[in-house]
């Protein structure tokens, strides 16, 4: 059986760095982001906690090509599918924590 994925955007405060991530434990994979369990990685050291944006697949290697394409996007287009998904950037965290 395939396992699902997710894709999903990271923010700061500020809203001046973006992240790009892919897992398949959207829920689990935030919380590591907001609790900085890996203190050296590049969401901890830019203090990425916020989750602006995700996408779901039915399987990981589908969100895998995903996160690949969004990386390769300029800081616009990436703006862009964000603002057109939540417009004022809100974290997204409390509403992923509800999924089943």
């Amino acid at each position: 059986m395939e396992r699902g994925g997710c894709i999903y955007i990271l923010t700061n405060f500020q809203k001046t760095t973006l992240y790009i991530g892919v897992t398949s434990d959207l829920r689990s994979r935030i919380y590591e982001h907001q609790n900085k369990i890996y203190p050296k990685s590049f969401s901890a050291k830019y203090n990425l906690t916020h989750c602006i944006y995700y996408e779901v697949f039915s399987s990981i290697e589908e969100a895998i090509d995903r996160e690949k394409q969004l990386k390769k996007w300029n800081r616009r287009k990436k703006e862009t599918l964000i603002n057109d998904f939540n417009p004022n950037w809100n974290d997204l965290t409390d509403i992923i924590n509800e999924w089943d």
